[in-house]
């Protein structure tokens, strides 16, 4: 204890004899002081135990520290006490003290712990309690770093522990023992927790890691290049409620099968809370004895771990052995293919490699001794040597390797932006939604739009075409163009419609194929079209005039045409035996389908079937009905071209009798009448006859084609025969030439 013009100090030694815990005021009226140790025990109930709740023990003895002035009276007393782990004093400003107002000081190592101010006439009560470890001092209730490789806890009793961490962990700043780095998936590259590089090439599932409670997982897809794959989506799942929480492209959360409305303000789900930044989606889950944090914008995943949990994935040991962590329920059967591409000759790897390389410089240094940026540094050049740097990809490892030195040492590597000519993170694709076969990137415009993926466009690409063949069914047609396709062209597929401009597209919402369609009822402007032996209903799709009034194009006008057919009847005969009844032959063509059906009837209506039980009697009018089903009857007819009769199976029998010869009744036969049924169908009545010299039953043998109502050529020319016609409305076009086969191209 020393005083010194008025300068009080009361220092504690080590054993060297260096003072090392000091109380430090200045008194104005101090001259001398005394120090001695006294016993006299207090208990729960005391002064001291008033004043500060927090003392549990008792104490039995004190040290005592007086400073007195000239006279030898009491200017300042402090009384020190211990309270088994605690300790405590009492400071006394006494009234014959000069100062009305005292500051008193604690000092440890020269650092100053605690100022207090004392009240001249008052006694203060002062917690002093602390723990010491490796010549530092902590305060009660903290818990902090001892080593890099332990945590020291002084609870609120000052009891000390000291905690090491795990194998493949240190000490972080607040006393929590964490992964050495944090995992972090970026493109297709995995450093795991101890820094190691590990490269995905294919496009399967994988666990990233393995916990008690939960499974943190990741989902890889090629982009562009069939031969580079990327980090697509991220899945966490709870053992507990049996909850999968989906991290996907454009800052959205899947939870199971619902998307969650997310913003700034933490939700908690299931124990998992989630938010979301312009930055991306974060979600935090906090179990028994760890804590994972999960960041994914979209590109990169990083994985964050506190607290000691045995663990096994990629996160783990990016060398695992694939086929141990991959996921079967997330992957497909081909996912393990790995594609190869021609190199990309825009690409100049020393450049890219250079832009890397600024990994290696300040302000990045500073955080050199935390993280290695070597296997940033490997993933960048390696991606960037053979994949295009677009889509943000020439920022996302050093935004990668910031973010991770960030969550280390809370250290942003100030100016490393304006060096790298990075914008911050703005959202780029947020809130874009892409079907499966899409990713988010950036348009030849650089906006963000849902590009294809490279293998879905490359049995587009190999052919020029936008989209699917023709789909022909129930007298309709239709083709669906893929969105992606045509954003790769700049078009808007909001711009495109068929040969009548109020027939536009329309997209899924889910798969994002825009599909175009007419039928019968509304034929959109297709043109009719016969020849090589069909009948084709072709459309066109093609850029709207109107959309714009530009007098230019920034893409080459859209011109796709598109057909649905109907082929001829089969050119073999339909053998039908009289004393059958009714027959139907289903016309399998190469795009529509359609049915020819032919019945007997009694009456020329064709209502009355005709009624075999008791024969026919060979003077009987009998009215055959060939008629079709599928074909529109207002633009297509039925017309039969040839009509005989056997009196066998055999087509060349020596008995044969024509009823009909080039689509006419036989001029011979006043009973022999060909008439149009007005549906698209045919009638044919005639009277019953028998071969002179048989017995067996009559055969007829027809042949038959299909014919525009308004093509001439192909209607039979028979004198006396007129073959009626019905009014028809909102039908297509004709044009006499050879049809479009069901192709879709560019040009």
């Amino acid at each position: 204890m020393n005083v010194t013009d008025s300068n009080v100090a009361i220092c504690f030694k080590d054993s060297s004899g260096n003072e090392k815990d000091c109380l430090h005021a200045t008194v104005t009226a101090a001259a001398s002081s005394s120090l001695s140790q006294r016993s006299s025990g207090i208990h729960p109930g005391s002064d001291f135990h008033v004043a500060l709740g927090q003392l549990t023990g008792s104490s039995s003895c004190f040290v005592d520290a007086t400073v007195t002035d000239l006279n030898n009276n009491p200017v300042l007393t402090t009384k020190m006490r211990m309270f088994d782990h605690q300790s405590a004093m009492s400071l006394t400003l006494h009234d014959i003290a000069t100062d009305r107002s005292l500051a008193v000081s604690v000092h440890v190592d020269d650092v100053e712990l605690h100022r207090w101010n004392l009240t001249k006439g008052q006694t203060s009560y002062k917690d002093v309690t602390g723990c010491r470890f490796s010549g530092l001092v902590y305060e009660p209730d903290t818990v902090a770093c001892g080593s890099a490789s332990s945590a020291v806890t002084c609870n609120a009793s000052a009891v000390l522990s000291i905690s090491p961490c795990g194998a493949q962990q240190h000490c972080k700043g607040d006393g929590q023992c964490v992964m050495n780095t944090p995992c972090t998936v970026t493109g297709p590259a995995v450093i795991d927790f101890s820094g190691h590089l590990s490269f995905i090439q294919n496009r399967c599932a994988y666990t990233l890691m393995s916990l008690p409670g939960l499974q943190l997982m990741a989902t890889f897809q090629e982009r562009r290049r069939k031969d580079v794959s990327f980090l697509d989506q991220v899945i966490l799942r709870l053992d507990g409620p049996a909850v999968d929480f989906y991290l996907v492209h454009g800052g959205k959360v899947q939870m199971n099968n619902t998307f969650l409305d997310l913003d700034s303000s933490p939700q908690t789900r299931h124990g998992v809370e989630l938010s979301k930044s312009k930055a991306g989606v974060t979600a935090k889950v906090s179990l028994s004895n760890f804590q994972a944090t999960v960041f994914f914008d979209g590109t990169t995943a990083q994985i964050y771990m506190k607290g000691a949990a045995s663990t096994q994935g990629l996160c783990v040991n990016s060398s695992s052995s694939l086929s141990e962590v991959k996921l079967p329920e997330f992957s497909s059967s081909s996912c393990e293919m790995q594609d190869t591409e021609a190199a990309d000759s825009r690409i100049n790897c020393t450049t890219m490699t250079e832009r890397c390389n600024l990994l290696k410089e300040a302000p990045f240094t500073s955080c050199h001794s935390v993280i290695d940026p070597e296997p940033y540094i490997t993933a960048c050049s390696d991606t960037l040597c053979k994949y295009p740097a677009l889509d943000g990809l020439r920022c996302q490892f050093l935004e990668a390797y910031t973010r991770d030195c960030s969550l280390l040492t809370n250290d942003t590597l100030e100016g490393w932006r304006s060096k790298a000519s990075c914008s911050p993170p703005q959202g780029f694709c947020q809130d874009v939604f892409c079907s499966a076969h899409e990713f988010c990137g950036e348009d030849i415009s650089g906006l963000p739009r849902c590009l294809c993926r490279a293998g879905f466009a490359s049995k587009y690409r190999s052919t020029g075409a936008l989209g699917d063949p023709t789909v022909c069914s129930e007298n309709s047609a239709s083709v669906s163009l893929a969105a992606c396709l045509l954003v790769e062209k700049g078009i808007n597929h909001s711009t495109l419609h068929l040969n009548e401009q109020n027939c536009g597209g329309q997209m899924d919402e889910e798969t994002h194929m825009v599909t175009f369609s007419f039928n019968n009822s509304k034929p959109c402007g297709a043109v009719v079209l016969a020849g090589n032996n069909r009948i084709s209903y072709k459309n066109t799709i093609k850029t709207s005039n109107s959309t714009t009034s530009s007098p230019i194009f920034r893409h080459d006008p859209v011109d796709i045409d598109f057909s649905c057919f109907y082929s001829q009847p089969n050119l073999k005969t339909i053998p039908l035996k009289i004393k059958g009844g009714q027959a139907m032959q289903q016309i399998l063509s190469g795009s529509w389908n359609y049915s020819l059906s032919l019945g007997m009837f009694a009456n020329p209506a064709c209502t009355q079937p005709l009624d075999l039980s008791g024969g026919i009697q060979t003077d009987q009018t009998i009215y055959m009905s060939m008629d079709t089903d599928g074909l529109d009857g207002n633009i297509i007819t039925l017309v039969v071209e040839s009509c005989f009769a056997t009196n066998s199976n055999n087509k060349n029998s020596d008995l044969r009798y024509d009823l009909v010869k080039n689509g006419c009744g036989n001029p011979g036969d006043s009973s022999v009448k060909v008439v149009d049924n007005g549906k698209g169908g045919t009638v044919l009545a005639f009277q019953m006859f028998s071969f002179k010299g048989s017995n067996g039953g009559i055969f007829l043998n027809c042949k038959m084609k299909l014919c525009l109502k308004n093509d001439s050529k192909c209607q039979p020319k028979c004198r006396g025969r007129q073959r009626g016609r019905r009014s028809r409305s909102l039908m297509p076009s004709y044009e006499d030439e050879n049809p479009i086969h069901f192709t879709v191209s560019w040009s």
